[in-house]
């Protein structure tokens, strides 16, 4: 559902204007980091595409290769990994395409050529080695809520009063020195996002 269906590789994303942004991660399993990346904002590539009216999601793939990536040949996952996010969240500013970390180009177990950053959901809803953007009507499905919908929200944000079946989502473990720490809602981005879930984060 776009106006301008197109491939691009990654030299004409990067195009877009390359920056670094550092971001708090939380993954769901209760850690977190802060990470220095490289990319371009995700909005600027949805809008060379001219997403139409009837656009209301963004269905992410990711590659698939099990010679490249011995676990996909475990047949219990359905691969390649997928993921989707509302269109508005998409096109909100902290959204982000990243191909570096560090000041390096993404290596291939980090998400070569290019991953996305939400910084406000947990870590899952961000996927690696993207292949492909596809804008739907339809909520597409995704990965780990098709899989376990009981512990993987299909919305996916930092929410500390929603606890996972099996741990308590109110504190998060500093990968850096082991600390413990309060976990915040939206990951502390609510200022940008909070706007975006009028009934609540999750």
């Amino acid at each position: 559902l776009v106006g301008k269906p197109r491939t691009f590789d990654l030299a004409q994303i990067e195009a877009l204007g390359v920056e670094e942004r550092v971001y708090r991660h939380r993954c769901v399993e209760a850690w977190a980091m802060t990470v220095p990346w490289l990319g371009v904002a995700l909005h600027r590539l949805l809008a060379l595409v001219e997403p139409t009216a009837a656009a209301r999601f963004v269905a992410i793939t990711s590659f698939t290769d099990p010679t490249r990536a011995p676990g996909q040949r475990n047949h219990y996952f359905q691969w390649p990994y997928y993921e989707a996010l509302r269109l508005d969240e998409a096109m909100n500013e902290l959204a982000f395409l990243a191909s570096g970390l560090y000041g390096k180009r993404l290596a291939p177990q980090n998400g070569h050529p290019l991953r996305l950053v939400l910084p406000w959901k947990y870590g899952f809803k961000g996927p690696k080695a993207i292949t492909r953007l596809t804008l739907t009507a339809a909520q597409p499905g995704t990965f780990w809520n098709d899989l376990e919908p009981s512990e993987y929200g299909l919305a996916g944000n930092v929410d500390p009063g929603t606890p996972h079946p099996r741990w308590s989502q109110r504190s998060e473990r500093l990968i850096d020195t082991g600390a413990r720490v309060d976990s915040q809602l939206y990951n502390g981005y609510g200022t940008w996002v909070a706007g975006l879930y009028p009934n609540g984060p999750t």
